[in-house]
């Protein structure tokens, strides 16, 4: 038996670890309070995984769920304290040689604030308090141009 690879990020209410197994199957997740339970067999080769952590805070375990893929599992950690961020997956501060940290999906949300939001938040922010009478000319469409060197032909279709 052999543990799975794993990678974990932290969100303001949640922690998330993807067990990087393919072709998982009897996958086995177990909840408590401090503690996460994981168990699959899976990979060509069909070897049996598993991982027990002792978690650096506290779970709900009857909020907390887990979505298998072909590619890995993924297993969300919801915490009893949103908002009070885990600067480490486990309780000891041992470095465990399976796990990582997901730097792609990571996000130092604890020193968010409303000014400091991402430009896919401004935009979308900008969007939905936008009425459709209010919506910018971006392309100028509306604007009359007067042309100075006197080419106001329009282009011919393309064939």
């Amino acid at each position: 038996m052999q543990p799975a690879t794993a990678k974990w990020y932290d969100r303001r209410d949640a922690v998330f670890v993807d067990f990087c197994v393919e072709d998982s199957e009897n996958v086995k997740v177990h909840f408590e309070k401090s503690k996460l339970d994981f168990g699959c067999v899976g990979g060509t080769d069909h070897i049996k995984r598993q991982n027990t952590v002792d978690l650096f805070g506290e779970i709900d375990p009857k909020d907390s769920k887990y979505r298998r893929t072909d590619r890995s599992v993924l297993v969300c950690l919801r915490k009893v304290e949103p908002g009070k961020a885990w600067p480490r997956l486990t309780k000891d501060k041992t470095k465990c040689n399976w796990l990582s940290v997901d730097f792609n999906n990571w996000k130092d949300w604890a020193d968010d604030s409303d000014e400091d939001l991402s430009s896919f938040d401004k935009f979308s922010e900008m969007m939905n308090t936008m009425g459709r009478d209010d919506v910018p000319d971006f392309d100028g469409a509306g604007e009359q141009h007067d042309s100075e060197n006197g080419d106001d032909e329009q282009m011919s279709a393309l064939e």
